[in-house]
């Protein structure tokens, strides 16, 4: 992982604004409906080259695929992995039962509308071996077209296929997770061995307390997030672990929040993970007050964190003096070779999300630029 040694690297955390029609496209093949594989495949090979151009435009210094090839960053696994069958199970979010009227506006989301989460109904195994490959490339074919500092390439943790898909096969929880984690290990390594740095999404370990684990006591969430981490682990051993980051997460809606674990109760597992790389919410009104938590929280050594420096609910272009304040307070804190700004969540966590305006985001992420030098000025 790219350190900061002259200047604040800037990224994000994965998903982008897909094109309309690779949009519509990708709706067809989720609904059933009969999709040309080698002209989707094109497509996506296609939109790639342009979202990553667009990224290094826009001042993002460690870009990636946008996450083009898949309908969401955790569901994706159902077409790569053998196992998930049946119709889709609903989530519940505690913050959500409190307030129907926005529960109606979350789940009304067109692309959260459409997700597809079966349940675990079988053994699981790798399906499709090809298809980390195939990103691997089309990422490859368009760094060729750009000049990049670093990149990095996302995929779903054990934990967080855990969350949306239930488990019907397995004998127990842990069972569940490690069939995961074996399964999951030849994309992870496909990622790393191709030179990119890995991001494992990792809603589970706080997202999880509101949704999947909203009945249990702080202290039974956080035995369940160590089982959670030691599966992650397990399917990360032959990885160093400076080629991976992890990503933190709350949930990625416009929501009331109120149920959010805070992150000093769960900094100290999330810390004692393999990824050397720490991405999470830092901007957004339940948790931008928390960069507090690295007044009392010593970062150890190896590690790096990506404080989110942009909400990715609201279609605020945040100021280049504000995105340079946030920056500048982990700075002081853990030392400003160990700070790269970030977004807090994806701008396309699910095909057809529309939470913020596309062109919108692309400001957002220049803002971010411009803030990064502005806080580089202040510490180089």
């Amino acid at each position: 992982m790219r350190r900061s040694t002259e200047r604040f690297l800037t990224t994000h955390t994965g998903s982008l604004p897909r094109p309309d029609d690779l949009i519509r496209t990708m709706f067809a093949k989720e609904e059933g409906v009969p999709v040309d594989a080698v002209a989707l495949a094109a497509h996506i090979r296609s939109a790639v080259g342009e979202v990553v151009r667009k990224q290094v435009t826009a001042g993002v210094d460690v870009v990636n695929d946008g996450e083009f090839s898949k309908p969401s960053y955790a569901t994706y696994i159902k077409d790569r992995l053998h196992g998930f069958g049946g119709t889709s199970q609903p989530l519940q979010y505690q913050d959500l039962v409190d307030f129907p009227g926005m529960a109606r506006r979350v789940f009304g989301d067109p692309g959260r509308a459409r997700r597809k989460t079966p349940a675990c109904t079988g053994p699981i195994t790798v399906r499709d071996a090809r298809a980390a490959q195939a990103d691997v490339e089309n990422l490859k074919l368009a760094l060729g077209q750009v000049k990049a500092e670093d990149t990095f390439m996302s995929a779903a943790s054990p934990g967080v296929i855990s969350l949306f898909f239930r488990n019907d096969h397995y004998a127990s929880r842990e069972t569940y997770l490690y069939a995961i984690a074996e399964a999951m290990k030849l994309e992870y390594e496909t990622v790393a061995k191709a030179g990119f740095v890995l991001q494992v999404d990792c809603p589970d370990l706080a997202m999880g307390r509101h949704i999947q684990y909203a009945g249990l006591s702080l202290d039974e969430f956080r035995a369940m997030a160590r089982l959670h981490i030691e599966a992650l682990d397990h399917a990360l051993a032959n990885i160093p672990p400076d080629r991976v980051r992890m990503h933190l997460c709350w949930g990625n809606y416009e929501g009331p929040h109120h149920y959010d674990v805070p992150l000093a109760d769960i900094i100290d597992l999330v810390l004692a993970a393999r990824p050397s790389g720490v991405s999470f919410e830092a901007a957004n009104p339940r948790h931008a007050h928390e960069w507090k938590v690295f007044e009392r929280v010593k970062l150890p050594e190896g590690k790096v964190l990506i404080p989110g420096v942009l909400d990715s609910t609201t279609n605020f272009v945040e100021h280049p003096e504000l995105v340079a304040e946030r920056i500048s307070r982990y700075a002081r804190l853990v030392g400003r070779e160990n700070v790269i700004a970030g977004t807090d969540c994806g701008f396309g966590t699910w095909v057809g999300q529309a939470a913020v305006d596309p062109d919108i985001v692309w400001a957002k992420l220049h803002s971010m630029a411009a803030g990064a030098r502005l806080a580089s000025r202040e510490f180089w």
